[in-house]
């Protein structure tokens, strides 16, 4: 009678453990984490949750906005091409008449000249033949343009990142959680199996107690962990640009995850690929061109002129625009800078050591990617061996872990070696979670490393 409670104890715990795992462990099945009844929630997938920080990610609007700066930019700065006109009006009244000396048949004389109320409506057009300010507009504005352009997908290629690596590492703590309630079911179970087998006088009460005792730490851990996920969801929606009243969960694919863990490690690192290199690039390009144009600054500056004025003379002020008498003219004019302090030389040699400078950065910024891949690449290999070692290791210790369940009920291990073998088995889990989301983690590293993120 004893042994046939004992093997209907033992398979109601296995059914129960049975149906935690399938609700918990599921391989195939798509979770989220929401709070039922809660219709404010938001359901976030990877992809979705990138798209959304794209959009409303803070960082990234101020750098589409420095984009469009750069476009006004370009904008004013070829405006030099076109006629500039401006308009001018002016009224004078002389106190006393400006003298001149006439020259009449070899006697000076002394005369006034003018009027004494005045004014002088006027139109100038001036139009840039050939400036070395304006080449040097020409020659940069779409550079500027371009490196602004570029400075905006560097800012979305980090954001894809942060958020991809803040998204497995809210999963982390969804999973987490999972495996500590799949614990807290267990213990339970085992705390009321220890119970009985104490009231029946099976076993002594030390069993029970110890079974208290593991299961108030399981319930401690899930608390913690819990408190955690509000941290990390409010990182995501950090990153995100998610308003803070907005509730978000997410929704992920485990085995689809896994399927995606496997990166091409014999790949060849193309430094050309990153975004960093194409920056470097545009800004050797701008300093190249502020070297011609400190070479060209002594080519001289040409422009036409035109001006139209339109000039009131009176003796009295209240017959001043009775007549006008206009004049115009048209011209070119010419502008040399024949000596300026050997400025124009130092501004060059200046604009060479800048771009010395450029080549060195481009020597630094080489280094620094191929260490970055060399780290990412061996971050990613070392997670991938711990993924499948730590995989196996779950496998073992479930199987230790219910035979020693069985043992226990059967009356040959202690219950010490249950509690051992049930801690191995959380450790190995979470072991396990934590292999599987620094591989998926190191896996972004090394994509990024490679210039492999792809942004619109």
């Amino acid at each position: 009678m004893l042994m046939l409670q004992r093997v209907l104890i033992f398979f109601i715990a296995t059914l129960s453990f049975s149906n935690i795992s399938a609700q918990v462990n599921g391989t195939n099945d798509t979770r989220h984490l929401t709070a039922r009844g809660d219709s404010s929630l938001q359901t976030f997938t990877l992809e979705q949750c990138i798209a959304y920080a794209l959009k409303n990610q803070p960082a990234v609007n101020q750098s589409k906005i420095d984009e469009d700066i750069a476009r006004a930019n370009r904008s004013i700065a070829l405006s030099g091409f076109l006629p500039q006109v401006t308009g001018t009006a002016n009224y004078q009244h002389y106190i006393q008449l400006p003298t001149t000396f006439l020259n009449l048949n070899g006697n000076i004389t002394k005369a006034n000249t003018g009027l004494p109320f005045t004014s002088t409506p006027a139109v100038a057009a001036t139009q840039n033949i050939f400036s070395p300010d304006v080449l040097l507009a020409s020659r940069t504005a779409n550079l500027t343009v371009q490196l602004a352009s570029t400075n905006t997908r560097s800012a979305k290629i980090d954001l894809v990142a942060q958020v991809t690596k803040t998204f497995y590492d809210v999963l982390l703590s969804v999973e987490r959680i999972n495996v500590y309630k799949e614990d807290t079911a267990r213990l339970r179970k085992n705390k009321d199996d220890a119970y009985h087998r104490y009231v029946s006088g099976i076993s002594d009460k030390v069993d029970f107690k110890q079974a208290t005792i593991a299961i108030n730490n399981s319930l401690s851990q899930l608390k913690t962990a819990s408190e955690e996920l509000k941290a990390k969801y409010a990182q995501l929606k950090l990153l995100m640009g998610s308003p803070a009243e907005q509730q978000i969960t997410v929704n992920f694919d485990t085995a689809q995850m896994i399927a995606n863990i496997l990166a091409d490690t014999s790949a060849m690192l193309r430094v050309e690929r990153r975004v960093e290199y194409e920056q470097l690039q545009l800004t050797r390009h701008i300093q190249q061109s502020a070297t011609s144009y400190y070479k060209y600054s002594m080519i001289p500056t040409i422009s036409a002129f035109y001006n139209y004025n339109y000039q009131y003379l009176s003796y009295q002020f209240q017959d001043l625009y009775d007549k006008a008498y206009p004049n115009s003219l048209i011209g070119i004019q010419l502008s040399v800078p024949l000596f300026t302090g050997f400025k124009r030389l130092d501004n060059i040699h200046k604009s060479k050591l800048q771009e010395e400078r450029i080549d060195w950065d481009e020597v630094n910024l080489k280094l620094n990617i191929y260490s970055e891949y060399q780290s990412a690449l061996a971050n990613y290999k070392s997670n991938l061996y711990n993924f499948h070692a730590q995989s196996d290791n779950v496998a073992m210790a479930r199987e230790v872990y219910n035979i020693v369940k069985l043992q226990y009920s059967e009356g040959i291990k202690a219950y010490l070696d249950v509690i051992v073998a049930e801690s191995d088995l959380q450790s190995s889990e979470i072991n396990y979670l934590n292999a599987l989301f620094q591989l998926l983690q190191s896996k972004i590293d090394l994509e990024k490393s490679m210039g492999e993120i792809v942004v619109d």
